[in-house]
């Protein structure tokens, strides 16, 4: 602020009429929002309910699209008249057959989807609409608002200023991989309330659902496979309980689709999920480490086995897609399977035929220790910022060094393994060598960190992993729940099982992170010797 006393001044402006077209808008609205969040159909509402004034849709600022008349060369539009225009300047950018999007004709269906905080969401739902329908032209307007709600930090808010709570120029420099940053901010993300990013919780979503579920399961297909069928698809000769296990994955696959249709990307994550658990409880029921040394009819039964877990994989790698795309494309590399498979059809198909040969296979994820966690939460909780007499932030002597050992040491081992992959896939030099670049980069960066940084003074005892138990305790008593509530219902145990079988792993992570005997996986307590 120039900290002068504010002056009244006469400005000429330009406004949008909106009131005289508040009851064309109204129509198209109420036709139109149906399928929007509630938050967005609320505030749409509440807008037009106090009834359209005219917007102003200028500004006496130096920065902004500049007024292109004679006369109001001083002036700029309004920021959020300007922007939403620039959708469509954009896909004109993209191609001269822009029209095609944005002004259809008959015969073709566009659809617009757009997703926003709901803060925005007047700007697209009264003002551009009111605009595009102004022109009397034939533009599409939006289909779908999707728009959230906040999103906190720990037990407070995100604070640019003071310093709390990672954004995203800060992301890339905590060794954690992109995919995993998108897939616990989609997990938690506030589409109906507010939610709350958690460093414990994104450890223990990475560790319990990525690592120990998804990855544990397309990894162990993959290495079966390797190591006793040649990397070749065996032979499949599904039976009823095959089939029974296919039915459960379609179930899903309809909740997926729905769920992204509606804008329900929290749930569609969730079907992800539970796709894998029902190939990870094919796995431990079946057992194809002991078929495969049986009979010959145990033999084919392994066999089928792990043809069509090697199937399910390579059906999670294209659901995974628009959530974590690398990762999708890492899979698909150890699958050796063709970009043809990533369509989503409505219902679950064999997509690598007996014999197809796969690649090589490797982990998917990497424990996120809490070591790592809690240096992260140090660095992000506002101490590692503190401001000078003039306004300007300065780095505290407590901050951590932004390239600490263990974030590099992270992001070295996930781009070694991007480059493995990309180098044994068979792709062309021009494709991996600047990865290579990158994982050179980082190299010198950790030996740099490695030399610069200081001891680090013995943590107290017990001490570091308190807030690892207290998240993993919450986490048990909640998948209990999660257990009792299923068996309750009296559902068949094809669906409370994988849902135990998590709440076991969970109970073994507790136990192991506090010395104890793991628990037992019957649940039944011994009785007390006389």
């Amino acid at each position: 602020m120039c900290q002068k006393t504010p002056v009244l001044r006469h400005s000429k402006q330009f406004f949008l009429d909106l009131p005289k077209i508040e009851s064309e808008l109204k129509v198209w609205l109420e036709e139109s929002c149906t399928s929007w969040s509630h938050n967005a159909r609320e505030i749409s509402r509440a807008w037009l309910n106090d009834g359209l004034k005219p917007r102003c849709i200028t500004r006496d600022l130096k920065w902004g699209i500049p007024v292109p008349l004679k006369g109001y060369e001083d002036k700029v539009f309004y920021v959020w008249f300007d922007a939403p225009i620039g959708y469509i300047s954009i896909t004109n950018q993209y191609t001269d057959q822009w029209k095609k999007w944005w002004m259809p004709d008959e015969k073709t269906k566009v659809s617009l989807y757009q997703f926003m905080a709901k803060d925005n969401v007047p700007f697209h739902s009264v003002l551009f609409p009111s605009a595009l329908l102004g022109t009397r032209e034939k533009f599409i307007l939006v289909e779908n608002i999707f728009a959230t709600e906040y999103l906190n930090y720990e037990d407070g808010k995100f604070s640019k200023s003071r310093g709390v709570g990672v954004f995203g120029t800060d992301a890339q420099d905590t060794g954690i991989p992109a995919d995993i940053w998108r897939f616990y901010l989609l997990y938690v993300r506030p589409e109906s309330q507010d939610s709350s990013f958690s460093w414990n919780d994104l450890a223990l979503k990475n560790n319990s659902e990525l690592l120990n579920i998804l990855g544990n399961f397309i990894n162990r297909a993959l290495v079966f496979a390797e190591k006793n069928y040649d990397s070749k698809v065996p032979e499949m000769n599904l039976l009823k309980e095959d089939f029974e296990l296919i039915a459960l994955v379609n179930r899903e696959l309809t909740g997926y689709i729905t769920a992204l249709e509606k804008g329900k990307l929290r749930d569609g994550i969730r079907h992800i999920l539970s796709i894998a658990r029902l190939g990870n409880l094919l796995m431990q029921n079946s057992q194809p480490w002991v078929l495969f040394k049986g009979t010959p009819e145990e033999q084919k039964r392994g066999a089928t086995v792990i043809g069509l877990s090697v199937n399910l994989s390579c059906f999670l790698s294209v659901l995974l897609y628009p959530y974590m795309p690398a990762t999708s494309e890492i899979i698909q590399t150890q699958l050796n399977a063709s970009p043809s498979v990533n369509i989503i059809e409505d219902h679950f198909s064999l997509l690598l035929e007996t014999g197809h040969k796969i690649g090589k296979p490797s982990p998917l994820f990497t424990k996120i220790e809490m070591a790592q966690i809690e240096k992260l939460k140090t660095r992000f909780s506002g101490r590692q910022k503190s401001k000078t007499p003039d306004g300007k932030d300065v780095k505290s002597s407590t901050a951590s060094v932004p390239n600490d050992v263990a974030s590099l040491e992270a992001a070295v081992a996930a781009q070694g393994n991007l480059v493995r992959e990309m180098k044994a896939s068979g792709k062309d030099k021009s494709e991996w060598q600047p990865q290579v670049a990158i994982l050179l980069d980082l190299k010198k960066k950790l030996e740099a960190a490695k030399a610069s940084a200081p001891a680090a003074a013995a943590p107290p005892a017990d001490s570091a992993n308190t807030g690892d138990a207290a998240a993993l305790e919450k986490a048990v008593e909640e998948q209990g729940n999660v257990v009792r509530k299923l068996k309750e219902s009296g559902v068949d145990r094809a669906q409370w099982q994988p849902e135990l079988n998590k709440l076991l792993e969970l109970k073994k992570q507790l136990a192991e992170l506090k010395g104890e005997p793991a628990p037992s996986a019957g649940g039944k307590k011994g009785k007390k010797s006389k």
